[in-house]
């Protein structure tokens, strides 16, 4: 299964951008681009990196090498492949951490070696950035949170599968889903657990929960990747009537959701994100104006919004810089 799903990944990023996963296209005279990503096995990473691809191509920058550990989230493989790119210095570095703390003295080296860096995805607790490109965390949460208890009419049992502890995306997420709660009293909060951003990971909780607690009515998940751990594992609790919210909008979200298995998710757009983070790097290199922070909104996308997330992804368009860059 879980060779199945690097295949996916590989699968996804080649039709992305038409290319393996560490390929760097030829440019005839442009910016060297380092791309960073958290593992091979989100298909949220191959819309980052297909974003990435679009906008370094349409600003004429290029080439782009990409980096992911093979081991999914794995400190020490990032810390080498930081080292690495430091060595090879390129003109700009694109960069999410596997750990926000853990990364910091990689990240001063990469400063001291006077090598840009956009930050994107979730903030790095050190270092020096020219910006930092992210999803509005605690709003998505709080409009998935709602729509689950919507859907539960307002009471019920639910659980959070959340991601990493410390990390932005999930600590704005988790507070999210919290304060949904919060305006509902007759909504109990049975469990909050952290699956790590591991499918795998939200599996296993799920299991765990559905035995300590076996009246569970809705799961609120920090990412696609794990409510789709957590809708495996109650499918074979046979537990398919309890409704599960996750953040994302990746391919198999929407087929989860046309499906009935998914109520929703809330866009967390990483095709945008890889788009404006390239876009600031390429723009600073450039001498240009780049705001210190970049926020990407996004919808709840449900049965009668999947439409435009159907668009594969070497389909899409990158936004106007100018719509986001205020």
């Amino acid at each position: 299964m879980k060779n199945s799903r690097v295949l996916q990944w590989v699968a996804l990023v080649a039709a992305a951008s038409g290319a393996a996963l560490s390929a760097a296209p030829a440019s005839a005279a442009g910016e060297r681009l380092a791309a960073f990503y958290k593992n091979q096995v989100d298909p949220h990473f191959a819309l980052v990196r297909a974003g990435v691809e679009a906008a370094a191509k349409d600003m004429g920058a290029g080439p782009v090498t990409h980096y992911a550990p093979t081991r999914p989230n794995n400190l020490a493989e990032q810390l080498s492949e930081i080292e690495d790119v430091t060595v090879k210095k390129p003109d700009a570095i694109l960069f999410m951490a596997v750990d926000p703390r853990g990364v910091v003295p990689a990240i001063e080296k990469v400063n001291a070696a006077g090598i840009p860096l956009v930050n994107y995805n979730d903030r790095v607790r050190g270092g020096k950035f020219v910006s930092y490109v992210a999803a509005d965390d605690y709003n998505l949460g709080l409009d998935a949170g709602r729509y689950l208890i919507k859907a539960l009419g307002g009471k019920g049992n639910v659980v959070i599968i959340e991601g990493v502890k410390g990390a932005t995306t999930s600590d704005d997420r988790v507070r999210g889903f919290n304060k949904a709660i919060e305006e509902n009293p007759g909504v109990k909060l049975l469990a909050s657990q952290p699956a790590n951003y591991q499918r795998l990971q939200a599996l296993q909780v799920m299991e765990n929960l559905v035995q300590s607690n076996p009246s569970i009515d809705g799961v609120m998940a920090a990412a696609d990747v794990m409510a789709f751990g957590a809708i495996e594992a109650l499918e074979a609790a046979g537990k398919k009537a309890t409704k599960v919210v996750g953040i994302g909008g990746v391919p198999e979200s929407i087929e989860a959701i046309k499906a009935g298995r998914l109520l929703a998710t809330a866009e967390f757009n990483g095709y945008k994100m890889g788009c404006l983070a390239t876009m600031a790097a390429v723009r600073s290199l450039r001498k240009e104006t780049v705001p210190d922070t970049i926020v990407i909104k996004g919808i709840v996308i449900d049965k009668t919004t999947t439409g435009p997330f159907e668009i594969p992804a070497e389909k899409r368009t990158c936004p106007k810089w100018e719509d986001y860059a205020k």
